[in-house]
């Protein structure tokens, strides 16, 4: 691999030249390498029906992800910023971490006439949703909770229940379940 340099007289190279193809980097090299060779459209489709049912079912969740970019996660300011603060990550390189991570409750903790939810995502905990319930599992009440310090989210319930349920969305809309009691 070839990284290129601009003495000023160039100002951009992009694509295809040949047999090489020209990359440019976030941090404005540019990476050159040859191209791998060209598959027939009978080899692609075979290497297609030889994928097992576990890529098969990656690679949909790759067209997805990418769809939801193109869609609505372009939208999101947060990934443009986290890519700001990084030299060579983009804000669609973030994105796609935020799609394959979806966010994990660690805890669920009474404290006094609150209760404290720890959640954390590899980029960010959209929303925490608290339920109370009782011995038989119907629910009691069940409100949003408020960010609080840290990876902490507290709600204020208004009844006193045998079971809390937890639920946490990331950005791109993953959500995980957490009971306790």
């Amino acid at each position: 691999m070839t990284k290129v340099f601009y003495n000023g007289s160039i100002a951009n190279f992009r694509g295809r030249i040949g047999n090489l193809i020209f990359r440019q980097l976030p941090d404005g090299t540019t990476v050159v390498s040859e191209a791998p060779p060209r598959e027939t459209g009978r080899r692609k489709k075979r290497a297609k029906e030889k994928r097992s049912p576990r890529q098969k079912a990656h690679n949909e969740s790759v067209s997805d992800a990418a769809a939801y970019w193109h869609g609505k996660g372009k939208e999101n300011p947060i990934y443009a910023e986290l890519a700001a603060a990084t030299i060579m990550r983009t804000a669609y390189n973030f994105f796609i971490s935020d799609w394959f991570h979806p966010p994990e409750i660690q805890r669920i903790e009474r404290q006094g006439d609150r209760i404290l939810v720890e959640a954390t995502d590899n980029v960010m905990v959209a929303r925490v949703r608290v339920t109370v319930l009782d011995q038989e599992g119907k629910v009691l009440e069940a409100g949003e909770a408020v960010r609080g310090e840290g990876d902490f989210w507290e709600y204020a319930p208004q009844t006193q229940g045998a079971t809390l349920q937890a639920e946490a969305w990331d950005l791109p809309g993953h959500k995980v379940t957490y009971r306790y009691g």
